[in-house]
């Protein structure tokens, strides 16, 4: 059943994608007066659809993706200077001048950058769930044997810099940290008055696919209900909605602190001190062992959450902040690509379609929210994906382009031809990849 609901997630997802793309080339190509042959859902065989008009509106086997065919896109359409139904219908896509191609090329991707806007803009002014980012975070957790500890950070520190960004939220230095693998950045904490200088290099975490520092803000601890089966917390008094503040005399500056100290007492009991309506309470519990997710733990009874905060703004400002996130988002893409580029990360964190579609009914099944997020997520990467630079993508055209503008003449045809294959062979290597790696991901080990 997960598995069903994952594939139809996925199609809703893909094909939401695949008709605002192919719109934008639609669209720009019927302003700009080109013949459209066809509208495909989909590559391959035709499997059903209707004509309007001289265009062919179809759906093919394999709905990886889709394309608008338009009369003498191919330049084999353009070789025969005799030809004069092909040649000099001033409706061929090559008939027209090269800054309307580049529109038309352009149009498809421009698009999917105004489908993630308008989507996180609607997801901002609505209520809206999200971590509360503090300026200048203060660390809550730094693992032992983490690069951020062998750097000198210490729980407790206030960052007040990471390279040369000054007073960042914690999304900010979860940024550097996921795009910077194996590279250093320079921190700035304070710590009891003082302003101290580290240089922290993450490093490549192969499960995650990104670059890790081993620290984690600070954040409340709060109580999000009971675990069936261990009675203790409840029988103690602790309610839905408490803060929990020390352990043992420890301040708790994460929910993972709290589990360590746990499973460090080995069943002795703990004393908890918490908040509730702003009252300072203690109380004593007896952690007791439960199996969880095939593993055997000490536990107090507790289901955690992350507080969160409503987030409800003004159209004008919630579509500031969407330029900001999609902005955001598209740099830490251009980050890892770079890192793939310069072999600090690895390819196997780029997700393909069967990963995809898991994250589909994943989001689905955590609410509209979530699908609308990862919504915006694909369509900013594909966006981003089709203007790159490869040939037989929307950036290969219009890098093509711009070279026959700077040298006011077409390239040779057989130039043409032979880089459109090497684009194509190398898409295929591509997919092939992402479908391999997708897989490997999600299948048992051996």
């Amino acid at each position: 059943m997960v598995f069903l609901q994952n594939i139809w997630w996925y199609l809703v997802l893909i094909g939401v994608m695949i008709l605002v793309h192919e719109l934008g080339h639609y669209w720009a190509a019927r302003f700009f007066d080109v013949k459209i042959e066809a509208f495909s859902f989909g590559f391959g065989p035709r499997l059903f659809g209707f004509k309007r008009g001289e265009t062919d509106f179809r759906f093919c086997a394999i709905l990886f993706g889709g394309y608008v065919k338009m009369a003498g896109e191919q330049f084999g359409d353009m070789t025969d200077p005799g030809d004069q139904n092909v040649n000099h219908d001033p409706r061929n896509f090559l008939a027209k001048p090269r800054w309307q191609r580049m529109i038309i090329s352009f149009a498809g991707p421009a698009i999917n950058l105004v489908l993630a806007v308008a989507l996180l803009t609607g997801l901002n002014t609505q209520h809206y769930l999200r971590i509360p980012l503090p300026h200048s975070p203060i660390v809550g957790v730094v693992l032992p044997n983490g690069a951020a500890y062998q750097a000198g950070i210490r729980e407790g520190d206030q960052v007040v810099q990471v390279d040369n960004i000054e007073n960042p939220n914690w999304e900010d230095v979860m940024m550097k940290e996921v795009y910077g693998a194996k590279q250093a950045m320079q921190v700035v904490v304070k710590r009891n008055g003082q302003l101290l200088h580290f240089s922290v290099t993450p490093r490549y975490d192969e499960k995650l696919g990104a670059g890790q520092a081993g620290w984690m803000q600070e954040s409340q601890v709060q109580v999000g209900g009971y675990v069936k089966g261990n009675d203790a917390a409840e029988k103690a008094g602790l309610q839905k909605g408490d803060i929990l503040l020390s352990i043992n005399g420890q301040p708790l500056r994460n929910a993972s602190r709290l589990q360590e100290v746990i499973e460090r007492t080995k069943g002795a009991p703990i004393e908890l001190t918490y908040s509730r309506n702003g009252l300072v309470r203690e109380v004593t519990l007896t952690p007791a062992q439960r199996e969880m997710e095939g593993q055997t733990r000490w536990m107090i009874g507790v289901l955690l959450e992350q507080p969160m905060e409503v987030v409800k703004l003004p159209l004008a400002q919630a579509f500031t902040e969407s330029c900001r996130q999609n902005l955001q988002f598209a740099k830490m893409i251009f980050k890892v690509l770079e890192g793939i580029a310069e072999r600090r990360m690895s390819p196997k964190s780029i997700e393909g379609p069967f990963r995809i579609a898991q994250m589909s009914g994943e989001a689905a099944r955590q609410g509209p929210a979530d699908f609308t997020l990862l919504m915006a997520g694909v369509s900013l990467n594909l966006a981003i994906f089709n203007l790159l630079p490869i040939p037989i993508l929307d950036g290969g055209v219009i890098v093509m382009l711009l070279i026959e503008m700077l040298l006011r003449r077409d390239l040779d045809l057989k130039v043409k031809e032979a880089v459109l294959k090497v684009g194509f062979v190398f898409l295929m290597v591509v997919v092939v990849f992402v479908l391999y790696n997708d897989l490997s991901k999600m299948l048992p080990p051996g």
